[in-house]
């Protein structure tokens, strides 16, 4: 008796669209959610790369993907039948595989995973067309009120910016001084270097590579980065990391001389970060507390509060976020940040300076947050960045970086306590 036939399909295509449904109900964000599929599938590279693609492709081009495919859908449809026909509809649309290919292969998706009928998928994939580019969902895959957001921050760079954030992300890299020859040595290929940190290329995947293991690579954007480099000269100097998330800029400031308390909320997060530092042969102190309430520690000359924030300048790396933010959240997360300042401030010494910054291109959150920190604590002035090495917009008071050619947009300031 023989067994059960044996799938044809790309597993790539299959593993891409359950991760789509995951992050299209909510589930889970892209990156950590593709992270753990790929690492359970052990897939080839070149099915991993595809998966990734059509992952975050689908997600970047996704308001774009359903204005071509609601005039084809009657009814409900169900969210494992959008993630397959948004997936389907990228590939035919965007990435450039041949129309029998896409059909053949999703429909047949759609009978061995029944995330659709296949009769819908065969139909829908077959008749799909790319919408006309007359609107910013259209054009840019952006809400129309974030797209005009983009537009008064960025003027005549704005169209430019939403031409960029549907691009892939590179991989970017602060290198240790062997990690260039590591990487090179085995195949992979530094691009471009941006304000210190470096696209590379890799021949295999990051934690896999000598220079990761060594503690001679970690993934930072180059913007990401400039929010260290606008603390000026800090080797010797005792740094508060507030917010510190997963430890990244905290790191970076071990790496680069700094005594660094990293202060964060969720312990998940340290315990992230205590791994990292331990890879990359970094120290800090790592504070687990929640700032919205005062913190009972002696000030510092140095204080770094990267607050969370709508994350609207990542949207090339964490295109879900579209998706999820609304105008609402927005004033909800700079109520947050208002608070987190006022608690950082107190860190402070005499004559210290705090940089604020934010992953974020909103005005409310950046610029206008600082101007009513400025307006009630008279104590504190502005003062001009140092370069960042990357390209930036000046704003009523500090700076945002131009999120073009694979970069963050950012907003960030320095502030002088008298």
């Amino acid at each position: 008796m023989s067994g059960p036939a044996k799938s044809t399909l790309n597993p790539g295509r299959a593993l891409a669209v359950r991760v789509l449904h995951r992050v299209l109900s909510g589930d889970s964000y892209a990156a950590p959610a593709l992270d753990a599929s790929l690492a359970s599938a052990g897939l080839p590279a070149r099915d991993a790369g595809l998966a990734t693609h059509i992952v975050y492709g689908t997600l970047r081009r996704a308001p774009a993907l359903r204005l071509a495919l609601n005039p084809l859908l009657r009814g409900k449809t169900a969210p494992k039948a959008w993630a397959l026909l948004l997936a389907g509809a990228f590939e035919k649309l965007y990435l450039g595989t041949p129309e029998h290919a896409v059909v053949n292969e999703y429909v047949s998706l759609a009978r061995e995973s029944r995330f659709a009928p296949p009769g819908l998928v065969n139909a829908v994939l077959r008749r799909v067309q790319a919408p006309q580019e007359d609107t910013p969902e259209a054009r840019y895959a952006l809400p129309a009120w974030l797209a005009e957001e983009l537009g008064r921050v960025y003027g005549e760079q704005a169209a430019d910016v939403m031409e960029s954030l549907l691009e892939p992300q590179p991989l970017w890299l602060h290198l240790g001084q062997q990690g260039p020859d590591l990487l090179e040595s085995e195949g992979s290929l530094i691009e471009r270097t941006v304000a210190g940190i470096d696209a590379v290329t890799l021949d295999r995947p990051l934690r896999q590579t000598a220079a990761y293991r060594q503690g001679q690579a970690q993934p930072v954007n180059p913007a990401s980065a400039a929010v260290v480099t606008a603390l000026g000269e800090v080797r010797g100097q005792k740094v508060y990391d507030l917010a510190g998330g997963a430890g990244i800029k905290a790191a970076l400031l071990a790496l680069a001389g700094a005594d660094v308390t990293s202060v964060e909320l969720q312990p998940h997060k340290h315990a992230a970060a205590r791994s990292n530092l331990k890879r990359l042969h970094a120290r800090a102190r790592l504070i687990t507390h929640d700032l919205t309430r005062p913190l009972d520690a002696a000030p510092a000359s140095l204080v770094l509060l990267d607050a969370p924030c709508t994350g609207s300048g990542t949207l090339r790396a964490h295109p879900e976020i579209k998706a999820r933010l609304t105008p609402q959240a927005v004033g909800e997360m700079a109520e947050l940040q208002a608070q987190l300042l006022d608690n950082a401030a107190a860190l402070v010494e005499a004559g210290g300076l705090l940089v604020y910054s934010v992953c974020s291109v909103f005005p409310q959150e950046g610029p206008q947050r600082v101007q009513a920190f400025l307006a009630s604590h008279p104590d504190f002035s502005a003062e001009p960045l140092p370069d960042l090495g990357v390209p930036t917009l000046p704003a009523e008071v500090g700076v945002f970086t131009v999120p073009l050619d694979g970069l963050d947009g950012f907003y960030m300031a320095r502030l002088r306590r008298q």
